[in-house]
């Protein structure tokens, strides 16, 4: 039986080196783990849950501006069902929206806005899509407009505080229509009623102004940028609550 000699000072200093890369490597490894998960988790929410959106026009003022951002909640339609009043994001049902020019980002920046994307912290097909409040669900009789200039829905005219209407004008939809919404269609509006391309201006259009139900990505909840801008977005039940009970 042989005596160990104890550990030198190299050794000492050896062992010391060792152990401090097994930490930085382990230290280095526990990072790329958590970034990983929580990308694979922002993706699964964005995809699942809930998605990011920028406002690029005029079309929901006062209530949304241009650049404003808002968190879409994906849960509705597919779990939850529409209510009026909501502020749905959707895809173009055909012909609403202009030909969008091609993208003119510099390729880092395409693909940052791509990264961002799959994360679900930017959008980037934005552009392809809309935003409007839901004023007619499937069944709905909606009609424009009365002496008073205001939009009914199933005989309830509507008192509509969300709405912007330019100086001397008094009706609540610039193009007159009398529409019942076929089953599994909506009928949706801007709240800035003079400038939006909403189904009352598409009604010449094959879809009669109408948006499937399938073609809604979700309902807009908060607007989260600016910050000076943060809010809960409202679907104002107390102006459709005369159209629910008339049900």
């Amino acid at each position: 039986m042989t005596e160990e000699s104890a550990p030198t000072r190299s050794d000492r200093v050896a062992n010391e080196r060792r152990g401090r890369r097994r930490s930085t490597k382990l230290f280095v490894r526990d990072i790329i783990i958590i970034f990983v998960v929580a990308v694979l988790v922002s993706f699964l929410i964005k995809t699942f849950v809930v998605r990011s959106f920028y406002i690029p026009s005029a079309s929901m003022e006062n209530t949304l501006q241009i650049n404003d951002r808002i968190i879409v909640n994906e849960l509705e339609p597919s779990l939850v069902p529409i209510s009026h009043g909501d502020v749905v994001v959707f895809r173009d049902p055909g012909g609403w929206l202009p030909p969008q020019p091609p993208s003119t980002q510099n390729p880092l920046a395409a693909a940052i806005d791509s990264a961002l994307t799959f994360i679900g912290l930017s959008a980037a097909d934005s552009n392809d899509h809309l935003i409007k409040r839901v004023i007619g669900l499937p069944g709905d009789h909606v009609k424009c407009c009365n002496a008073l200039g205001q939009i009914s829905v199933n005989g309830v005219p509507l008192k509509e505080p969300y709405i912007l209407i330019p100086p001397g004008q008094t009706k609540a939809a610039t193009v007159d229509f009398d529409v019942t919404v076929p089953k599994g269609e909506l009928w949706v509006m801007g709240d800035n009623r003079y400038n939006s391309q909403d189904s009352s201006r598409n009604q010449n259009l094959p879809g009669k102004g109408f948006v499937p139900i399938d073609h809604v990505v979700g309902r807009a909840f908060v607007i989260t940028w600016p910050v000076s801008r943060w809010t809960w977005l409202d679907n104002y039940p107390e102006v459709f609550a005369g159209v629910e009970d008339s049900k």
